[in-house]
């Protein structure tokens, strides 16, 4: 698995996912419709923007399978927003999203020198959740929100996560990860 930068070569996949109604019920934010062109400028946006990283996952043999980001860094405080995205259907619980996120997680960790990444899910997206706060990625449950999101003619929770350098850096001395990847 690569994590590598955003090409223009990737929109009309990423526009297709983007656009795909299952795919993003499972997301947090809210999605519209959108169209090539909004991809587009989405996509020139991103070149200059110090705040908000994004990275490609690319599969060996398969190409692109989905996004990772690190985006609303907050650069005097060292933390900002992660989430992950499979897009491909069929790649998922291959164990590609562990590793985007482990390898999103150390960038952010030993490259960019934050100390915490939040992130959030839907209480059904159970899938999500209990890969982050399980013991491959380490995550901790820090809050709810009731009647976050509303979804499928009704209001979810938002289930709150993070994970601090700290936890970090405990669970790659517990499951020796980058050793065994």
């Amino acid at each position: 698995m690569l994590l590598r930068a955003i090409e223009e070569s990737d929109l009309l996949t990423l526009h297709k996912w983007a656009n795909d109604p299952e795919l993003q019920d499972a997301m947090g934010a809210i999605h519209f419709p959108s169209s090539m062109d909004f991809h587009k400028r989405w996509f020139e946006r991103l070149k200059d923007d110090p705040l908000n990283q994004r990275f490609a996952i690319e599969a060996p043999d398969l190409g692109l399978i989905g996004l990772s980001s690190i985006i609303n860094i907050d650069w005097r405080n060292n933390h900002a927003w992660h989430g992950v995205m499979i897009g491909d259907k069929n790649t998922r619980g291959k164990g590609y999203g562990v590793d985007a996120v482990m390898a999103t997680v150390r960038y952010a960790f030993d490259e960019l020198h934050l100390q915490r990444l939040d992130g959030s899910m839907i209480e059904y997206n159970t899938i999500s959740i209990k890969s982050y706060c399980g013991e491959k990625l380490g995550w901790k449950e820090e809050g709810r929100r009731r009647d976050y999101y509303f979804r499928k003619g009704r209001y979810w929770d938002q289930i709150v996560v993070g994970i601090t350098v700290g936890d970090y850096r405990e669970l790659i001395e517990k499951t020796n990860y980058w050793d065994e990847n």
